[in-house]
């Protein structure tokens, strides 16, 4: 039995109010040049109220793949619904355009809005493939080109970042995700969206904290090296102090550490003076700022001979003060290696010392980790519980762009081709709806239909036909 479910919905199916754009520079000046002086020239020729459609679509799948996921819609909408020339935009406008242009001209583009521009799209965060048109734009000529580049610009970037995220989901599996790349993205605004989009393509959280304020995705992050080298000695400790859960009194923090910490050097081997009392400090000082939220960096130094054993002492610590440290985090060296031996002192500490929960610590890696490194961690048998994924994620180092282009497909009801002797770059003309079908739960196929014709219908067969390639499939 076959399926079939429709993808376009008009935009008042999407939304039925009335928004801002998230980014203040996101208005009909950010565009390209050309878009203005086209609109000169529409006006000049009467051309301007011509009914036009408008396919907005990419020809092949990102990082060498087999799908995209389509986003940055709901900033589109909100671009659309607020489109007007300011009287500044104007003004600029005169100053930058030949003084041949009359001034009607400049007073047409104050009268224009997209309030007449019919608007389909594909749903936000759907897997979407080439040629399908995600958007479809319909109405007056020159309001639909005005719209082009500032359109693009909200999908390419949001599309080929959610499907970045996504790839990273399905190599990591059930692991937790957190974008860490606020510091390696293109400016404030590429970090803002890399947060958005790759919470949107299944990542857990963020370490973004304007992104999570706007956006309401949850907020995650540990410390950095720099906390911890800025301890010397364990005489550093300002604050030694903390608040017994089990007591409910203040007791000294540092004394039933110091004690794990001897039992736990010579349960391990180590030599006391590989252990570093500046790591040591700084944990204490941070787990008595955060008893319940104790996670810990462990590479700074020696991670087997001084990170974990500094953490462990503290985490015991924190149990006999009735608290449960959260787990550590591995910035360098070999990550599936490290996260093996972090697990098998946490069984070892747990199993000896009675405390069953410290089996199930937090293991996190984080150091410049791509979509291979984590299928590549896989195949190693890693013990790691969760990944903080930064450059390769928000740059999409792999692929830095996705490709999309808008392209008149109808003009007056009279279908418009763009012909190229490269095949992929030949449009598909005429207003066209896209159906999904759908056997035994499964999806086949993206039927690409002219908007007139009459849907397909489930249960019947349905001839379909590659646009370009010669063959046929009857379904």
């Amino acid at each position: 039995m076959i399926e079939v479910r429709r993808r376009f919905f008009i935009m008042s199916e999407l939304t039925n109010s009335r928004y801002n754009c998230q980014n203040g520079i996101v208005q009909p000046l950010l565009t390209d040049l050309y878009q203005i002086t086209m609109a000169y020239a529409y006006w000049k020729s009467k051309k301007t109220d011509d009914y036009a459609v408008f396919d907005l679509f990419f020809r092949k799948n990102p990082f060498s793949g087999e799908f995209t996921v389509f986003a940055g819609l709901e900033e589109c909408l909100k671009f659309i619904q607020k489109f007007r020339f300011s009287d500044s935009d104007i003004a600029y406008l005169r100053q930058i355009l030949p003084s041949s242009i009359e001034n009607e001209f400049y007073e047409y583009l104050k009268t224009l809005t997209a309030d007449h521009i019919k608007f389909y799209a594909v749903k936000e965060g759907t897997v979407v493939f080439p040629r399908i048109p995600l958007i479809r734009v319909e109405g007056q000529l020159v309001v639909a080109q005005l719209l082009e580049t500032t359109l693009l610009n909200l999908v390419n970037y949001a599309s080929l970042m959610t499907t970045n995220a996504a790839r990273y989901r399905l190599a990591a599996g059930h692991l937790k995700l957190y974008e860490f790349g606020l510091r390696r993205a293109q400016g404030p605004d590429g970090g803002l969206s890399a947060s958005r989009y790759s919470y949107i393509g299944g990542f857990d959280g963020t370490s973004n904290v304007l992104a999570g304020k706007l956006f309401h995705i949850p907020v995650k992050g540990t410390h950095a090296h720099a906390y911890i080298t800025s301890f010397n000695s364990i005489d550093e400790l300002q604050l030694t102090m903390l608040r017994n859960s089990n007591t409910d009194t203040d007791e000294n923090f540092v004394h039933p550490v110091l004690k794990w910490r001897e039992k736990l050097i010579s349960m391990f081997g180590v030599i006391l003076s590989e252990v570093s009392n500046g790591e040591l400090a700084a944990f204490i000082s941070f787990a008595i700022a955060f008893p319940d939220g104790f996670m810990a960096l462990v590479d700074t130094y020696d991670v087997k001979k001084s990170g974990l054993i500094n953490f462990c002492a503290v985490a015991l610590g924190l149990h006999d003060f009735g608290y449960k440290a959260l787990g550590v985090r591995l910035d360098s060296g070999d990550l599936a290696y490290l996260s093996n031996v972090a697990r098998e002192y946490f069984n070892n500490i747990g199993n000896k010392y009675n405390v069953p929960y410290f089996g199930k610590l937090v293991i996190m890696a984080s150091n410049d980790i791509n979509e291979e490194t984590i299928l590549s961690l896989n195949d190693q048998d890693h013990k790691i519980d969760s990944f903080g994924i930064g450059t390769h994620l928000v740059t999409c180092q792999k692929q830095p762009a996705l490709g999309c282009v808008y392209k008149m497909v109808e003009l007056n009801g009279e279908p418009r081709i763009k012909l190229s002797q490269d095949v992929g770059k030949v449009t598909i003309p005429g207003k066209k709806d896209v159906y999904r079908l759908y056997g035994a739960a499964h999806s086949l196929i993206d039927l690409l239909q002219k908007a007139e014709e009459l849907p397909p219908v489930a249960g019947q067969k349905t001839l379909c036909r590659h646009p370009f390639q010669v063959f046929l499939l009857n379904l």
